[in-house]
């Protein structure tokens, strides 16, 4: 059996990863594209060691700040993990619906497009949006228009008779909105007091090329801080108002490209949101 746990942040997703694991007896795999990287630790949210409670944990820290771990790299990893596993319940975990996608699905890499678009008749804004809807993990900046075009021209794609390659039950964590932008809130002031900015800063020292570094809710912002283009409470501002605008896409992207089964987290008695969702596995 493979599940795959979906949702904005802050919502529940690895604490009923954890819970589906003892349950299930099943291994979890990461589909945070964030979480892939070592030290980012406390602006991804990533799940500490205690937290796992012995549970095998997949694609979590495998690749350094300094790498450019692709759409591609995360596809032949998950597969691998599949196919190594065939015997075990799977539990894919995280909120990069696109990683997912690639994995799941038959999700083919193209090659450049020999008649490219030149996109003369769209600005740098339509641009930058097209390229969102084909990616919300972009990591281009919506004045880079050479780059957009590119991304455009040579895309990874699905095949428009697009197919899930396995069997796999989409779980989604939704709240009201004004509860989810309060968590998000919470969440970024609660990584500013455990060191989000000190993290980042000894980050930013050893790795200040670093294209996951400068392209992270979390990361980004506080870089214009280190160069003093904003203060810190700007770059605080920032980072809640760029994760709670992810929430909104991350939710887009779910329901138009997956069929996922929305459960809405009772935060006073989360063990109530866990039988929900195993009844509905079954």
């Amino acid at each position: 059996m493979i599940l795959a746990i979906v949702g904005p942040t802050g919502v529940g997703k690895t604490k009923l990863s954890i819970a589906l694991a003892k349950y299930y007896q099943a291994i979890v795999v990461n589909a945070d594209a964030m979480q892939i990287y070592k030290d980012m630790n406390i602006g991804t949210a990533k799940i500490k060691e205690e937290e796992k409670e012995n549970i095998p944990h997949y694609l979590f820290d495998i690749a350094s700040i300094e790498d450019n771990f692709t759409v591609y790299d995360y596809q032949k990893k998950a597969r691998e993990i599949i196919n190594n596993n065939k015997d075990k319940n799977i539990i894919f975990v995280g909120g990069t619906g696109l990683y997912l996608k690639a994995a799941l699905y038959n999700y083919v890499f193209l090659e450049e497009n020999k008649n490219d678009n030149n996109y003369d008749d769209l600005t740098n804004d339509e641009l930058y949006n097209l390229a969102l809807k084909k990616d919300i993990n972009l990591n281009i900046h919506k004045n880079n228009r050479q780059r957009l075009i590119r991304f455009l021209n040579k895309e990874s794609n699905i095949k428009e008779e697009c197919y899930p390659l396995y069997e796999v039950k989409y779980i989604g964590l939704t709240t009201d909105r004004n509860i989810l932008y309060d968590i998000i809130n919470k969440r970024v002031d609660d990584m500013f007091h455990n060191g989000l900015v000190e993290e980042a800063q000894s980050l930013y020292k050893s790795f200040n090329n670093s294209k996951a570094l400068k392209t992270a809710i979390g990361y980004k912002e506080l870089i214009k801080y280190f160069d003093g283009e904003i203060s810190l409470e700007e770059a605080k501002e920032l980072i809640k108002l760029n994760s709670r605008h992810y929430a909104k896409r991350q939710y887009t992207w779910f329901n138009n490209q997956m069929n996922v089964k929305w459960f809405k987290v009772d935060f006073n008695n989360f063990d109530k949101t866990i039988k929900e969702v195993i009844d509905y596995i079954g």
